[in-house]
């Protein structure tokens, strides 16, 4: 099997939602050879000079021109370029644990948007199931005595700090649609981290949108889901596109919640594992 990667460069996304489509066409042609190479299958990537921006002229560095900014976990299970099939100076990539917005992800951000401006059409934050930062979060939330390790380590700290907000509002929403007892299903934990990634990239957005507001510049948000290989939002009823904006007010946020609560995947983690037959 071939990798359908375009070759040689396609022209650079002109719009948010062209940008959008791109990254989406890209992790489907990753999960299309992920798949692939599952069954045995021989995967070739097809690589010209332009893939990894050798310079056209001898000595001269080739000028940063990305259209998309990505605000990606510290997982190493995540490499932001290969889930989205994407090539060097195509994406402009910070990655943070628990995809946080703190000072040096907002300074990242706030460079890019000021400093490529003919090609930057879309900032993206992407979080991913099974996440280890958000799992530590859960953790300390369920178990108060998780946290106190974490007292004298404030860079840690600070991680779990900011992601315990999500945490909350996972929780508000798990209890508003399957009832108070809910924390006591065999699942709950599981469907707490879930429910978490992604009110957690949704709450990033919103954040890099309202410090970075730029008409001509889109922000989304997302989950990669590290079982499939494939961007994908855990919402009820919906089948809409898996990278996607930010809602805007409380009820949005609210409204978000309960869809990702009520959602089947979400529902079936509460069930806890199969027992085997």
């Amino acid at each position: 099997m071939t990798s359908d990667r375009q070759t040689p460069r396609s022209h650079a996304p002109r719009t948010p939602a062209e940008a959008v489509r791109r990254l989406v066409a890209g992790n489907q042609s990753f999960v299309r050879m992920a798949e692939a190479a599952a069954r045995g299958e021989s995967v070739v990537t097809r690589l010209d000079p332009s893939d990894v921006e050798f310079a056209t002229r001898s000595g001269a560095a080739p000028k940063q021109r990305p259209f998309a900014a990505v605000l990606g976990c510290s997982d190493a299970r995540v490499p932001v370029e290969i889930v989205f099939q994407q090539r060097s100076n195509d994406l402009f990539v910070v990655r943070v644990a628990g995809n946080g917005t703190g000072l040096g992800g907002l300074g990242s951000f706030r460079y890019a948007a000021s400093q490529f401006q003919e090609s930057l059409r879309l900032m993206v934050v992407l979080g991913h199931s099974h996440c280890g930062a958000v799992t530590a979060a859960v953790d300390a939330f369920l178990r108060p005595r998780n946290y106190l390790p974490l007292a004298s380590h404030y860079p840690l700290r600070s991680i779990v700090d900011g992601l315990l907000v999500a945490v909350r509002a996972g929780e508000i929403a798990l209890e508003s649609v399957h009832g108070s007892g809910v924390a006591k299903r065999p699942g709950h934990r599981e469907a707490l981290i879930e429910v978490s990634v992604v009110v957690n990239s949704a709450l990033s957005a919103f954040s890099l949108e309202q410090e970075l507001p730029n008409r001509q510049v889109g922000v989304v948000y997302g989950r990669y889901d590290l079982r499939t290989g494939r961007l994908s939002l855990p919402l009820a009823g919906d089948d809409g596109p898996p990278l996607t904006a930010a809602p805007r007010d409380e009820a949005g946020f609210r409204l978000l919640g309960e869809r990702l609560a009520s959602s089947p995947e979400v529902t079936a983690l509460l069930r806890g594992p199969r027992k085997a037959a």
